[in-house]
């Protein structure tokens, strides 16, 4: 017997509370109530060959709401995807399961993000959306030809991101993202009424968007309102009014299904008003049947689609790319860069120096994406290879951000996560903070997303203290899975660029000076000196080394200044550059304790807090760098002012012998 519409959205309704009550925990509400929406979508749309998750061309559906993830579980279990069983279903949120309270990218084969962070989502869709028409232009609607869907919540819009993710969309004209709002009008407090009163609509059509309202718990007025969004030519917005926690008897409609189980009696009236009469975690024989029919309709899309990418002159590109592969020749074209520059030993702001390595690098990586929240000019990510991505024209590699920095760390996440592209972008170090959210998604979901983050002490000078991120490399260093790269010159520079481009699991940070720099790296080695996080730049001479000198990025200058004032007093000192604490500690022991030098004097130089140096002067060794906020003055008089200068270096290492 065929399956109605009714039975296979309750499968999803029924899957998921039936797992939160086992789980004792969880968010049944959403699931219960966007059942019918996600199950014409998937159904009746969605370009997704359950036994091909990865196809290349395949519609995108991202669960901005992340807490609903049981929707998210129960849609891949029905629909036939390998990675989810029936086992897992029943193991959600426990230790060591597929199945986590939150959907989480690389765990389960389907999920195409991390989500949970509300309006990241929504955000990172965004940036999936974008890449959508960025390979569009690249390789033609024979090869990109794809949509991208999100299920959004009440909180997803209220985040302000979500502002910036609705505006850029807009202006890009992204008419292939699709935004379903679960409308239900219920947040964890109680009614929305008692926080906001906005005209959702009338927000998007502002933004120029399309609009839709239609009845939730309706599957033809879904279908058509899909079908029409679909054909548009704006990004969408359909207004889903649904009930939260449908069908539950008692308590559907109200905050009590957002974050809890129903309870057995609640399930039990629920069994009777919905007429389900499987048992827990079954899925009768004709309703599953349905559900994997509907979805085995896109093999045969998919087998035509890898027809088409045999035949295509763009073969080799796309998959290198989109498989994340780097072309062949770019290392030796930036090792002899390296090369000249060590020759040359310019006085840059490392800023300048990324931008000249950045230079070297889009003229060789195609898919190198630049970027910048409006302060291209300062940040130096556009080169002359990456010309402007403009809403009537695809085609190049520059994207205007405007002022959106918590935008642009998830519209990248979007594009990293979409495939094909290698995602970079700038602003002030000190708007890390804006851009945390994204940045620790980058690093939790393991995706190559290079953030550049300059201006990034009291160097920067008159703006002074709003602008001086005196907390952010203890912040960013305390992140696992992020690489924070501070180097001294344009050589270390190339070699911190060279390994963020590789670390294909890895985001970066690359920390940058607005203030000019003397060169230090004078000797060319093929050797990526860098790699190893930290490495002797100027050694002890005359003896055996009694005091080491440890500094990052601007104040290695400062640490080389100190050791000659150490050696002329007869006291062999050595300075060691320290680019990436992450990589350093990933050394051995062996390593680390030639380089740190065991049982010499230490101390630390940076233009930031103290915080983490001690795990290297140890907490009895020197250190001389900031213990407060910054100032507004020339830069040269802020270094004197809080005494970060090569003269109390010296004092401190004194101090010590």
């Amino acid at each position: 017997m065929t399956a109605t519409h009714n039975e296979m959205a309750n499968a999803i309704r029924f899957l998921s509370v039936d797992a939160v009550q086992a789980a004792n925990s969880g968010h049944p509400g959403m699931p219960m109530g966007m059942a019918d929406v996600a199950t014409v979508l998937y159904t009746k749309f969605l370009k997704f060959d359950p036994k091909a998750t990865k196809w290349a061309d395949r519609d995108r559906f991202v669960l901005s709401a992340g807490h609903g993830s049981m929707l998210m579980y129960s849609l891949l279990y029905l629909s036939g995807v390998d990675d989810v069983s029936i086992n897992d279903i029943k193991n959600f949120r426990q230790m060591g399961s597929k199945t986590a309270g939150h959907p989480e990218y690389g765990h389960v084969d389907g999920v195409e993000t991390t989500t949970g962070p509300l309006g990241q989502g929504i955000t990172t869709a965004v940036g999936m959306a974008l890449a959508e028409k960025m390979q569009n232009a690249r390789y033609g609607d024979d090869l990109v030809n794809h949509h991208t869907f999100t299920v959004a919540g009440d909180g997803c819009l209220m985040e302000g991101i979500s502002q910036e993710a609705i505006s850029m969309a807009g202006h890009l004209k992204l008419n292939k993202l699709i935004v379903l709002w679960d409308d239900n009008e219920i947040c964890i407090d109680g009614n929305t009424n008692l926080t906001l009163a906005d005209d959702q609509c009338a927000r998007f059509e502002a933004s120029k968007w399309d609009t839709q309202r239609i009845d939730g718990h309706d599957p033809a007025a879904i279908e058509k309102a899909i079908a029409k969004a679909m054909k548009s030519d704006k990004p969408s917005l359909i207004a889903c009014k649904t009930t939260i926690g449908y069908g539950a008897p008692t308590k559907a409609g109200t905050h009590d299904t957002h974050g809890a189980p129903l309870g057995a009696d609640e399930i039990k009236g629920m069994r009777e008003g919905l007429g389900w009469h499987a048992g827990e975690f079954e899925i009768p024989e004709n309703v599953l049947e349905a559900w994997r029919s509907s979805m085995a309709r896109n093999s045969a899309a998919r087998e035509a689609w890898e027809g088409r990418l045999a035949a295509s002159k763009h073969k080799a590109e796309f998959t290198r790319t989109d498989a994340g592969t780097l072309p062949s020749g770019w290392e030796a074209k930036l090792n002899e860069f390296k090369k000249n520059m060590a020759s040359e030993a310019p006085k840059l702001a490392t800023r300048q120096a990324s931008g000249k390595v950045l230079e070297v690098l889009t003229a060789e990586i195609p898919e190198m994406i630049g970027g910048s929240a409006d302060l291209t000019g300062s940040v130096n990510t556009k080169t002359p290879s990456t010309s402007s991505i403009l809403n009537t024209d695809f085609s190049g590699r520059y994207i205007h951000y405007g002022v959106r920095e918590h935008a642009m760390s998830a519209v990248m996440n979007g594009l990293s996560l979409h495939g094909g592209f290698i995602p970079y972008a700038g602003t002030f170090a000190v708007f890390a903070n804006y851009m945390m959210g994204g940045i620790r998604l980058s690093a939790l979901m393991g995706k190559r997303v290079i953030y550049v983050l300059t201006h990034d002490s009291i160097g920067l000078g008159e703006d002074g203290p709003t602008h001086q991120p005196v907390e952010t490399l203890a912040m960013l260093r305390s992140m696992p899975n992020f690489n924070t790269m501070r180097p001294c010159d344009v050589v270390e520079a190339a070699e911190c660029w060279e390994l963020a481009l590789k670390n294909e699991k890895t985001p970066t940070g690359m920390i940058l000076t607005r203030q000019g720099l003397k060169h230090q790296r004078t000797k060319h080695v093929d050797e990526n000196l860098s790699a190893k996080g930290a490495y002797v730049l100027h050694d002890a001479e005359g003896g055996e080394r009694k005091v080491t000198i440890l500094a990052t990025g601007s104040e290695v200058e400062i640490a080389a200044t100190a050791r000659e004032m150490l050696q002329a007093d007869g006291i062999p000192t050595a300075v060691v550059s320290m680019p990436c604490w992450e990589l350093f500690d990933a050394q051995d022991a062996g390593y680390r304790a030639s380089v740190l030098g065991e049982g010499t004097v230490k101390v630390g130089v940076e233009a930031a807090m103290r915080f983490g140096w001690d795990k290297y002067v140890g907490p009895e060794g020197g250190f001389v760098g900031m213990n407060s906020f910054g100032a507004s003055a020339p830069a040269p008089e802020l270094y004197k002012h809080f005494g970060i200068t090569a003269e109390n270096v010296v004092a401190e290492a004194k101090a010590r012998l």
